[in-house]
């Protein structure tokens, strides 16, 4: 399973990770904050980082970037689009990451999935792009984590969603044939397209009602609109 909208919940996460870094920026950094005269709200300032970093994760999944130079990206553009000095971007960059790892609202009804998947007998393993300490402490503290008999996360595996290395190494470790794995995740590049790529079965969590490309294989593909309607194909 995903974790990034699919268990957690995305952009609550992000905002309440973003507070914290600009805090960083404004106290533990004062002298950056006087040097900074944009007049953006907070606001403001959330929606240019989340646009910026939306785009460069999309630019990911397209093999534009990896996930580890969108790390080191989206925070410079970002400074530098605010209007912060160069030396703002490495105390925002850690800041957004430390709060980042403490981040853990989770999808509605995802305990309750995991719980009925658990004794309906299923292993369950999380799948994700990202650091994997920083992902393996978001499970921990929405405690989740427990579901899980394992977490593959890009930057411990080598490979990113959708390369079908990552799905390929990932059947490696759970010592699991394709046909015998289900992959539920919300974007349907990195989770439908590149585990079908490698074989898998898949089932598109469409949260936000994401139109289906018309040339997607559907032979393989469950679309469900919340967790629980997971358990009926299962």
């Amino acid at each position: 399973m995903d974790i990034d909208d699919t268990l957690l919940d995305y952009i609550p996460c992000c905002r309440e990770a973003f507070e914290a870094a600009m805090d960083v920026l404004s106290t533990v950094h004062p002298t950056l904050s006087t040097v900074h005269s944009t007049p953006y709200t907070r606001d403001d300032l959330f929606s240019l980082f989340f646009e910026i970093s939306g785009r460069l994760f999309s630019e990911a999944k397209h093999g534009l970037h990896t996930i580890a130079e969108v790390m080191e990206l989206y925070p410079a553009e970002f400074c530098e689009k605010a209007g912060y000095p160069p030396q703002a971007v490495e105390p925002f960059k850690q800041a957004f990451r430390a709060a980042w790892g403490k981040t853990h609202t989770l999808v509605p009804y995802a305990v309750e999935t995991l719980e009925a998947l658990q004794q309906k007998g299923y292993r369950l393993f999380a799948a994700s792009n990202s650091f994997g300490h920083l992902q393996r402490s978001r499970l921990e503290q929405a405690g989740i984590l427990h579901f899980f008999e394992d977490t593959y996360i890009s930057m411990d595996i080598g490979y990113d969603k959708p390369d079908v290395r990552f799905y390929e190494e990932a059947l490696r470790r759970c010592q699991l044939k394709p046909l015998e794995v289900l992959m539920v995740g919300d974007s349907m590049t990195t989770d439908i397209i590149g585990a079908q790529n490698a074989g898998l079965a898949t089932v598109f969590f469409s949260r936000r009602g994401d139109a289906l490309p018309e040339d997607l294989s559907r032979s393989n593909l469950i679309v469900i609109t919340s967790l629980p309607e997971l358990l009926q194909y299962v």
